[in-house]
C-alpha cells in the first residue's frame, strides 16, 4: 500500500515507544504485520525501511493503521488502538468502514472483513456514531435495484466446504439462544471474536458456487445478529454498519428473502427506535417490494407487522390497520403451512412475536386496552428462555396497565419486569424500564409509585 506524501511530519514517538515496550526491531514489525495482513487477504510487503519512514511521521494509507495496531496489540498481549501507535487520522478512515453497499462480491466481502477486524478492541473509532437515516436507505435502494452477483466461488486460499457452513450456522444458533436468555452485553463480545477470526478466514478461502452461496447466507445471519446486539448494548451507528453489511452478505448469498429480513426486522426497527417512524415504515415496505415472491407467509408477517410499526408511531391509524391486518392474515396462511418450509431465521416470529409487534402498535396510538390484550397474549406465548423478550413484554403490559390508570398493577407488573431484567445485560431492556419511569412521572404523588421508585434506586441489578 502506498504511504502519502511526507509533508513536515513530526517523528512518530508513540509508534517508537510501543516498538520498545514490545522489544520489536523494525524488521520484526514489518514481518508481523506482514503476516497479519495475510489473514486477513491482503498481501503487504513492507520491510525495514517501510517501518523507519512511519517512524519518520508517514502514514500507509488504508487498512494499514489498523493492521499494524492488530499486529503490536499481538506481541504486546493486549489491545493497541489507533491512537496509541500514533496514526488517529486513520479514525476518519475508519467512520466510513461498513456504511456502504459494496457493488462487486470482492467488494463485500473486503468491507464486511474491515468492519469485523474494526470492531474488535477498537470501541473508540465507532462507539460514538450516531445513526444516519440515509446510510440506511440508501443501501435499501441499492439492494432493490442491483442485479444478482453472477457468480460467488473462489479459486484463491484454504478450502471450504459444507460441513465449514454448518459450523457456522450451529454457532449462529447457539449465541443467538444465549443471547436471548442473558442479553448482547454478555454474548457480542464473542460473535464478533468468531467473525473476525474464522468467517473472514472462510470468505477470504476457496469454494465452489453453492458452498460460497451458502457461506454467504451464514456470514449474512451472523453479522445480522452482531449488529442486533450492537443495538442492545447502545452501540446503533456499530449496529448499523453491520445491518448494511448482512444486506450486501444475503445479496451474495442470492436470499432475497432474507435480505428483506435485514431491511423489516433490523433496520426499520433500528430507525423506528431512534425516533424515524417514516424511514422506519419506508425500510418495510423496501422489504415487502425486494423479497416479493421469494417470502414465505410467515417472513410476510413480520415485514408487514414492521410496517404497522412506523405507521403507529407516525400516527397514522388506518395505514397501521391495514398493514397490521396483512401481517395477521400472513401469519394465518403461515399455521396452514408445515413449519419445515420456513428458513430457520424466521422460525422463531410466531403469534407471540406478532401480538408483541401489535401490542406496541396499540400503545403509540394510545389504545391501552388493546395493547393490554396483545402484550398478554404475547407473554401467554413466549417460552421461558425468551428472557429479554418476556421482559420487554411485561414492560409493555405494565405501560398499558398504566394507560388504564390502573397504577397498582402496572406498578406490580412493573416490578415482575425488572426481576426479568435482573439477569440480563441488555440495553434495551433498559431502556423500556426507563421510559416505564418516564410514564409513571405524572403520578409521583402516588403512595404505590413512590414505592415502587423507591424500590428502583436501591436495586443492586438495575
Amino acid at each position: 500500500m502506498a504511504a502519502r506524501p511526507l509533508v513536515a511530519r513530526q517523528p512518530n514517538e508513540k509508534l517508537q515507544a510501543l516498538l520498545q515496550e514490545a522489544e520489536c526491531s523494525n524488521a520484526g514489525l514489518a514481518r508481523r504485520v506482514n503476516l497479519c495482513g495475510l489473514e486477513h487477504g491482503l498481501d503487504l510487503r513492507y520491510d525495514k525501511t517501510s517501518v523507519a519512514r512511519w517512524l519518520r511521521g508517514q502514514q500507509p494509507r488504508g487498512r494499514a493503521p489498523a493492521i499494524i495496531s492488530e499486529a503490536l496489540g499481538r506481541k504486546l498481549g493486549r489491545s493497541v488502538t489507533l491512537d496509541e501507535i500514533g496514526m488517529a487520522d486513520a479514525k476518519n478512515q475508519a467512520m466510513g468502514v461498513g456504511l456502504h453497499f459494496a457493488p462487486t462480491v470482492a467488494g463485500a466481502v473486503e468491507q464486511a472483513c474491515e468492519l469485523w477486524r474494526s470492531d474488535i478492541g477498537r470501541r473508540g473509532v465507532f462507539g460514538g456514531a450516531t445513526v444516519v437515516s440515509s446510510a440506511l436507505v440508501e443501501p435499501s435502494r441499492d439492494w432493490l435495484i442491483t442485479p444478482p452477483d453472477g457468480q460467488v466461488a473462489r479459486n484463491a486460499g484454504p478450502r471450504v466446504g459444507m460441513p465449514d457452513v454448518a459450523a457456522v450456522r450451529a454457532t449462529t444458533e447457539s449465541l443467538s439462544q444465549l443471547d436471548h436468555r442473558f442479553g448482547g452485553g454478555h454474548v457480542r463480545p464473542v460473535v464478533v471474536h468468531y467473525l473476525n477470526s474464522v468467517v473472514s478466514g472462510l470468505l477470504t478461502g476457496s469454494y465452489r458456487e453453492p458452498v460460497g452461496r451458502a457461506l454467504f447466507g451464514a456470514a449474512a445471519r451472523l453479522t445480522e445478529l452482531a449488529g442486533y446486539m450492537a443495538v442492545d448494548t447502545g452501540q446503533t451507528g456499530l449496529a448499523q454498519r453491520h445491518f448494511i453489511q448482512a444486506l450486501r452478505l444475503a445479496q451474495a448469498a442470492g436470499d432475497r428473502a432474507y435480505g428483506g429480513y435485514v431491511l423489516a426486522a433490523s433496520m426499520s426497527h433500528l430507525t423506528a427506535s431512534l425516533g424515524n417512524p417514516r424511514e422506519a415504515a419506508q425500510l418495510a415496505r423496501a422489504a415487502q417490494e425486494g423479497a416479493r415472491g421469494h417470502a414465505t407467509p410467515r417472513t410476510e408477517a413480520m415485514f408487514c407487522a414492521a410496517e404497522a410499526r412506523g405507521h403507529a408511531l407516525l400516527g397514522d391509524v388506518r395505514a397501521c390497520h391495514e398493514a397490521a391486518g396483512r401481517a395477521r392474515s400472513a401469519m394465518e396462511r403461515a399455521a396452514a403451512r408445515s413449519p419445515e418450509e420456513d428458513p430457520v431465521w424466521i422460525a422463531h416470529f410466531d403469534r407471540a412475536y406478532l401480538a408483541d409487534e401489535l401490542a406496541h402498535c396499540h400503545r403509540d396510538l394510545g389504545r391501552p386496552r388493546e395493547a393490554a390484550e396483545q402484550a398478554g397474549e404475547s407473554l401467554a406465548g413466549h417460552p421461558e428462555s425468551r428472557v429479554r423478550r418476556r421482559a420487554i413484554g411485561t414492560f409493555l403490559l405494565a405501560s398499558a396497565q398504566l394507560q388504564k390508570r390502573e397504577l397498582e398493577h402496572a406498578c406490580q407488573t412493573g416490578a415482575k419486569a425488572v426481576e426479568l431484567l435482573s439477569v440480563l445485560r441488555s440495553g434495551r431492556g433498559i431502556e423500556y424500564l426507563e421510559d416505564f419511569r418516564r410514564r409513571l412521572v405524572p403520578f409521583v404523588k402516588e403512595p404505590v409509585v413512590r414505592d415502587f421508585t423507591a424500590r428502583l434506586d436501591v436495586s443492586p441489578a438495575l
